[in-house]
């Protein structure tokens, strides 16, 4: 009963950490404004590089898409902490009496779930920057989707608070997170093109499958990092 207990007093601290930092983010919505003008800048700045090779642009319009996302959320990932820092609060949630492991993952769903919300927002642009089309189920898209952004926030969750207290994170964030995130970006990539272009060969599941296995390492090992990199 103690075992049962303590999980849900763990799922009740994540949904706070979650609904406090949501509510954050609606409260100051014209950074949101500003983050989805910056990930449409650098869709059409991909456009614009590429030029009228339409065969081009609809082929990698995937690659674009998670590029401009891969950029947005240095920015967004950035901000993960910025309350904390700016009021001197790290300190205070490093001795407050809740679980860090909830913390971490409180924030991690919330970064995912905006990453996620920005994604379905530029997707609409991706088609129509680089006429592009939806050849595969809308499911699966939005399936790879979500996983992709959640396994750029896990780790992106993690870095952001190893960084925090660092005048130079917005150099450090990126550095730090990118190399990491090679693989799931890879398979976030080839999963979207091939909902996008057509799957011919059925590739799209195994894709998804590969890109939920490093979800699942992100989540658990980030997890389980955080106290220690919180307490440093």
């Amino acid at each position: 009963m103690s075992v049962v207990a303590d999980f849900v007093s763990v799922l009740k601290q994540i949904v706070q950490v979650l609904r406090k930092d949501l509510l954050i983010e609606w409260r100051a919505r014209s950074r949101a404004f500003a983050l989805a003008c910056f990930a449409l800048t650098i869709l059409l700045l991909f456009s614009f590089a590429v030029g009228p090779d339409t065969a081009a642009l609809r082929q990698h319009a995937g690659a674009y898409l998670w590029l401009s996302l891969l950029l947005s959320s240095t920015l967004l990932l950035d901000r993960s902490f910025q309350i904390e820092v700016e009021s001197g609060a790290m300190e205070t949630l490093v001795l407050a009496p809740t679980n860090q492991a909830a913390v971490y993952y409180g924030k991690a769903l919330s970064n995912a779930l905006q990453l996620s919300l920005l994604a379905a927002l530029m997707f609409p642009a991706v088609l129509a920057l680089f006429d592009g089309r939806l050849d595969g189920s809308p499911l699966l898209l939005g399936v790879g989707l979500v996983l992709g952004c959640a396994g750029l926030s896990a780790p992106g969750t993690l870095y952001a608070a190893l960084t925090a207290r660092l005048n130079s994170r917005q150099l450090l964030l990126p550095l730090l997170l990118f190399p990491l995130i090679v693989p799931c970006l890879l398979a976030s990539v080839k999963a979207t093109t091939l909902v996008m272009t057509g799957d011919p060969m059925n590739q799209v599941d195994s894709w998804l499958k590969l890109l939920l296995a490093f979800d699942v390492v992100y989540w658990a090992v980030c997890g389980v990092l955080f106290g220690k990199v919180i307490d440093a």
